[in-house]
């Protein structure tokens, strides 16, 4: 037997127990446009979880960010979000209009804009993020609030999946 052969059966047990960890986890970012009144947010998930998540919820495969992309990408996307991904203005649930989805390499970067808030008059607002949290367990969800010159986070999970920015 030859040494390099020697070699990768002596190094092969030790891969086998090397395990990759991934990392599950999206960031959301939450802003006031004064000009629209409106909230703006972004949020930025890996394209392999959501196109995991998507398969599993609506058994589609959408091809994201290839050249076979599906053209009801952006349909099966908003119709998740929506589902999984709600906003809170003063304790009412408050319906957002998905703008569209651009490719950041492996991230796919959703924009989301809640209309007419009023915002002068909001005292509290809150986000419920659930996105991929049914597909994996350890799925993180950061929330990045800039309203108000205040700037607050929050890590949220499938246990706890509610963040509250007060405005007071």
């Amino acid at each position: 037997m030859n040494f390099k052969k020697s070699v990768l059966i002596l190094l092969l047990p030790l891969f086998a127990f090397t395990a990759v960890h991934k990392f599950y986890v999206s960031v959301t970012n939450v802003s006031y446009s004064e000009k629209e009144d409106a909230l703006q947010i972004t949020t930025r998930i890996f394209i392999d979880d959501m196109e995991k998540a998507l398969k599993e919820r609506y058994d589609v495969n959408l091809y994201m960010a290839t050249k076979k992309e599906l053209a009801e990408v952006d349909r099966y996307v908003e119709k998740y979000l929506k589902s999984k991904f709600l906003v809170f203005l003063d304790d009412e649930q408050k319906q957002f209009t998905f703008i569209g989805k651009k490719y950041d390499n492996d991230i796919i970067v959703c924009y989301i804009e809640v209309p007419k808030v009023n915002f002068k008059n909001i005292k509290n607002i809150a986000i419920v993020n659930e996105v991929l949290t049914d597909v994996f367990e350890e799925q993180q969800n950061v929330v990045h609030f800039k309203l108000n010159n205040q700037k607050k986070s929050f890590v949220l999970s499938r246990a706890n999946n509610k963040g509250m920015l007060n405005l007071d």
